[in-house]
């Protein structure tokens, strides 16, 4: 009697973790999995690093920068050399971010760089926003923002603020220079 209990149990818990398991790729996974790799930049990018002139915020871009905790980057440089497998790890990236968890939050492209901006969660409240910014000269970058209580309609805004932000770029390791 007690091993028929105790292989239900085991049998209703394997068949829970199957059930909860994602077997997709995810983008947290592709981060852990290339940040070892000599191909890929990473950086952890505490909001510190961040400074903001408060007085010319809107209220809703100080709740939204408020609400960030962290910023996770991963980018790789293209150059001439690894063409095919930024094609591939660019591939890897779009079929990722093509999951209908990530919702559509804003584009836009400047100077020859495209900015892609989605968010997972619901209409008002995003657990992870992400930035995708890819250049077919230089390469792609990856910036997964993680917070408390991040509301979609405010990081549109917090967008436009953070294009005007003072960074610490001593503290960012060479992500200044990725792009350049």
């Amino acid at each position: 009697m007690k091993t028929s209990i105790k292989t239900i149990l085991f049998g209703l818990l394997a068949l829970s973790m199957l059930v909860s398991c994602n077997n997709g790729p995810s983008l947290q996974t592709y981060f852990v999995d290339n940040q070892e790799s000599a191909d890929f930049i990473t950086a952890d990018i505490p909001t510190s690093l961040v400074t903001l002139q408060e007085d010319s915020l809107t209220e809703s871009q100080k709740k939204a920068f408020k609400s960030l905790k962290r910023l996770n980057f991963l980018g790789y440089k293209k150059n001439e050399n690894n063409v095919d497998i930024y094609n591939s790890e660019l591939s890897k990236v779009k079929s990722i971010l093509k999951d209908k968890k990530y919702i559509d939050l804003m584009e836009f492209s400047d100077k020859a760089m495209k900015f892609d901006i989605k968010y997972i969660g619901d209409d008002d409240s995003a657990d992870e926003v992400v930035v995708f910014v890819n250049s077919p000269d230089m390469g792609f970058g990856i910036v997964r923002v993680l917070g408390d209580d991040m509301r979609p309609e405010n990081m549109a805004t917090l967008v436009d603020a953070l294009q005007k932000a003072d960074f610490d770029e001593s503290q960012l390791n060479g992500i200044t220079d990725f792009f350049k």
